[in-house]
């Protein structure tokens, strides 16, 4: 497991990754990306901010760097990175397959992204994620599995990715929607000669939406590595969209509204990684103050109340707009 490589790490920020769904492409659903990335979105000028969040990332003792073939050009920008750094090699790289990007770099088109979980999508996926990241990848996930996808019951699939494992490389899911948790347990029932199949698991966990808790609990338990992403709930967890309830804590603790969201996820004995999606260097900074945040139980019993109907929570996501 290459996670066993942050095992090894002392520093606080080495649970907190840096996921590249924002700045690897224009268009993104999070909040407040006209104010964070202005009009500079061409690929240069986001593959030099891209560089920039990773150099400081890893300065600062992030260890967990995540990317997709849907989020634009961002495993371009990740292989970029690490080639012009050959001396790091105690950072753990994951991509996905199982969506493609259909936007050419626009932020107006009709649809950015298309899902297909077939066996053929993940062929052709995986040899594009090769030719840049090559022996640089270490995870490799199905994106946004969901309880009808063909992927759960693709026999075919499951042995292809299970030769990849055997190859060293390890294989997970993430999940979206409200019925994470339902998929989150058809996943671990997967087998292929009597062996789980999935390594990791990644899910959508914030304050708002925490109701597949009990199934990543039990992914924990069964050996998997539970990363989490979207924390800040596409912005709205962030200044100036934060509840009121989360801004009372974070002005008792003397940070921001992302830290306190983030540190909130950082106290669940079964959380291996949260994804930060920063987007400029402040933010960076400010996530990766989440180790420091103190939550007592009050603070954690009024940060509770924030919680929301999942269907609610994913029908407001899906409503929410690329900027």
């Amino acid at each position: 497991m290459p996670f066993a490589r942050l095992a090894t790490a002392t520093t606080p920020t080495c649970h907190i990754g840096l996921g590249l769904a924002a700045v690897g492409r224009p268009g993104y659903i999070n909040l407040g990306r006209d104010r964070d990335l202005g009009e500079a979105r061409d690929v240069d000028a986001l593959r030099t901010r891209t560089h920039q969040l990773l150099d400081a990332a890893y300065a600062q003792g992030v260890r967990y760097f995540d990317v997709a073939r849907s989020y634009g050009r961002s495993e371009e920008f990740l292989a970029a990175w690490l080639e012009a750094n050959p001396g790091i090699d105690d950072v753990v790289v994951g991509s996905k397959w199982g969506y493609t990007y259909t936007a050419d770099w626009s932020t107006e088109a009709e649809r950015h992204e298309v899902k297909d979980h077939s066996l053929a999508t993940y062929e052709r996926q995986r040899a594009e994620t090769d030719a840049l990241l090559g022996e640089r990848l270490d995870l490799y996930q199905i994106h946004s599995l969901t309880p009808d996808s063909p992927a759960l019951t693709d026999k075919e699939l499951h042995a292809r990715l299970a030769d990849a494992a055997a190859g060293g490389l390890t294989v997970g899911f993430s999940t979206s929607g409200p019925r994470q948790a339902e998929t989150v347990r058809a996943a671990l029932a997967v087998t292929v000669d009597g062996e789980p199949l999935f390594r990791t698991v990644q899910s959508t966990y914030n304050v708002l939406e925490h109701s597949a808790a009990p199934a990543l609990a039990e992914a924990h338990d069964a050996g998997l590595t539970v990363i989490v992403k979207e924390g800040m709930a596409n912005g709205r967890l962030a200044e100036p969209h934060a509840p009121e309830v989360l801004k009372s804590v974070a002005a008792e603790a003397e940070l921001g509204c992302d830290a306190v969201a983030l540190a909130w996820i950082l106290r669940r004995p079964w959380v291996g990684v949260v994804l930060s999606g920063a987007v400029t260097l402040g933010q960076l900074a400010s996530n990766l103050h989440a180790p420091a945040v103190d939550l007592d139980a009050d603070r954690m019993t009024r940060l509770a109340t924030l919680t929301e109907d999942p269907r609610v929570y994913w029908e407001r996501r899906g409503r929410l707009p690329w900027h």
